[in-house]
């Protein structure tokens, strides 16, 4: 096949909105390769899957050692794991080589990799030093894993939901064009360590655009609770930094699986300090999940609140056209 340059490349492949970690330190390495990779019409999204894998267990037998040392080759070998991890997503969408499986055994194995590492990880730590507080780490690790990535996928199809569901009412009303149009806006979205192995540019996630069923083609009604009304204007300063973050695909969420992952398993062992890391990523895993949960509440209330004045409007609409008492006796 053609392989496009590296520009193209990176608007076929990289997302619109992702992690920071990702963004500064995994794009500008795991593009080029995915362009270099392209080359081999023989290598598939699976396989790299597979291979990222491997590494990951490969991580998870260094961090077991627990020695400094092999702390270190673990968190690179890691590191390494998830280049590869990014990878296989990239290479799907830029060749259309993506499956619906594929994105499957993508989800499980990160999974699988972050339960072997954080066992392997705190398990060294409690051979080494023979504190059982490594055994309850090793839990919270992975229970902290499950409920973000649970929550993740919740939050995304409530708000998908709520998006159709608005975007359906409005067509019905006849606000907007019935045919379903993707306004390219992922402003703060949550869902972004979904897993999603393509064959085409990763579409925009729904979003904290909780309120605004209309899209861009035309100006929302005045009826339609603005998305600036209900929780940016809450956060003084919001505004300005999601601006900037998002001139540099950066994601407003700053801390979620991603971080949290990568500080245990990359910044902790080369600090050689594995316990007060994984407390903090933990802490801080929560408090963003408690923001997003917030969130979500915001965007529930304001869309029950649309659909309640897409009701009201509906019912002045009818009453405009329904015939007067005298009209009604002439047609009786």
């Amino acid at each position: 096949m053609r392989v496009p340059s590296l520009p193209e490349v990176r608007r076929l492949t990289e997302k619109q909105r992702d992690a920071w970690w990702t963004v500064l330190l995994v794009d500008p390495v795991a593009t080029p390769l995915v362009r270099w990779t392209a080359m081999w019409a023989r290598v598939t999204p699976n396989q790299i899957t597979w291979a990222a894998l491997v590494l990951g267990i490969g991580a998870a037998a260094c961090f077991a050692q627990g020695d400094w040392q092999w702390l270190i080759a673990g968190a690179v070998v890691y590191h390494v794991s998830f280049i590869l991890d990014c990878m296989d997503g990239k290479l799907a969408r830029l060749t259309g080589k993506g499956s619906a499986f594929g994105a499957w055994l993508d989800y499980i194995f990160d999974r699988v990799r972050v339960l072997v590492c954080a066992v392997a990880l705190m398990g060294g730590q409690y051979q080494r030093t023979e504190d059982v507080t490594y055994i309850w780490l090793a839990v919270a690790v992975v229970f902290l894993d499950m409920l973000r990535y649970m929550d993740a996928l919740e939050i995304w199809k409530v708000r998908l939901n709520m998006r159709r569901r608005q975007r359906e009412r409005a067509a019905e009303l006849g606000l907007i064009d019935p045919t379903p149009q993707d306004n390219g806006s992922d402003e703060d979205s949550e869902a972004d360590d979904t897993p999603v192995k393509g064959t085409a540019k990763v579409p925009a996630q729904p979003t904290g655009s909780e309120a605004s069923a209309v899209t861009a083609q035309a100006p929302a009604p005045a009826h339609v609770v603005s998305p600036a009304k209900t929780f940016i204007t809450r956060l003084p300063g919001y505004v300005r930094l999601r601006d900037f973050l998002i001139s540099h695909r950066i994601r407003i969420h700053l801390f979620s699986g991603i971080e949290f992952q990568m500080t245990i398993f990359i910044v902790a062992p080369l600090a050689n300090s594995i316990f007060w890391p994984t407390v903090a990523a933990g802490a801080l895993l929560l408090a963003f999940e408690v923001l997003v949960v917030y969130r979500l509440l915001l965007a529930t209330r304001a869309f029950q609140r649309t659909m309640a004045r897409y009701d009201r409007l509906e019912a002045e609409m009818k009453s405009d056209i329904a015939p007067s008492p005298s009209e009604q006796t002439t047609l009786v």
